[in-house]
């Protein structure tokens, strides 16, 4: 069972999906990720998207550290149903009464049954984070395409989070998007992604980040 690492809600237990279906992040890449977000001092008040939602691991860990408003999507109704009862959870201990459903008064977050790409398509954004975690089995095409539509909707300084398998080759960013960081934690690997419009401020971070790719 996982857990939320930090913030207003830290320490509340996050109930699973069953079956597998969906493919969580492990508490261990997930304390990396945010921890890396928080140095960019990103994550409270932004408006985020987790477009893979499974249990919600990402998105209430962001809901907890300060974010203003979190969208969870998955197709998988089992997955829907838990990311709903954990949605409530956090919100309980940060003290909120929302439900995670759509509307829900006093929540800030918003509970979808919907393919990731349609609901990018027809969403008007903009988002300043946004968590692209898909099961190992959909190929790089298909997290490509999601990317190609999610460009325009990105907030200026927005970063994109793409978790994919070391075994795969890195996606294809296509134009409009920078990777300027790579994290690998064993099997799983964290893509760091900004609109390349936004100044290159960091650098040669991924020049740096290689060296960490066997971390």
């Amino acid at each position: 069972m996982s857990r939320i690492i930090s913030g207003a809600a830290g320490g509340v237990r996050l109930a699973s999906v069953p079956g597998d279906n969906t493919r969580p992040t492990t508490d261990r890449v997930k304390e990396s990720l945010f921890s890396k977000l928080e140095s960019y001092d990103i994550i409270r008040s932004a408006r985020v998207l987790d477009a893979f939602g499974g249990s919600g691991a990402l998105g209430c860990e962001a809901l907890s550290r300060g974010a203003a408003s979190v969208t969870l999507l998955d197709t998988y109704p089992k997955a829907v149903a838990v990311i709903r009862k954990n949605v409530a959870a956090v919100e309980k201990a940060m003290g909120r009464n929302g439900t995670g459903s759509s509307g829900a008064t006093g929540s800030a977050a918003r509970v979808q049954q919907s393919q990731a790409l349609t609901y990018v398509k027809s969403a008007s954004g903009s988002w300043d984070l946004v968590f692209v975690d898909p099961p190992y089995a959909v190929p790089n095409e298909q997290v490509s395409e999601l990317l190609e539509a999610l460009t325009p909707k990105l907030a200026e300084g927005a970063v994109v989070v793409v978790e994919r398998s070391s075994r795969d080759p890195e996606p294809v960013w296509g134009e409009g998007l920078y990777c300027f960081s790579t994290r690998q934690h064993g099997e799983t690997v964290l893509y760091y992604v900004e609109p390349d419009e936004v100044e290159e401020q960091a650098g040669d971070e991924s020049g740096e980040d290689a060296e960490e790719l066997a971390a």
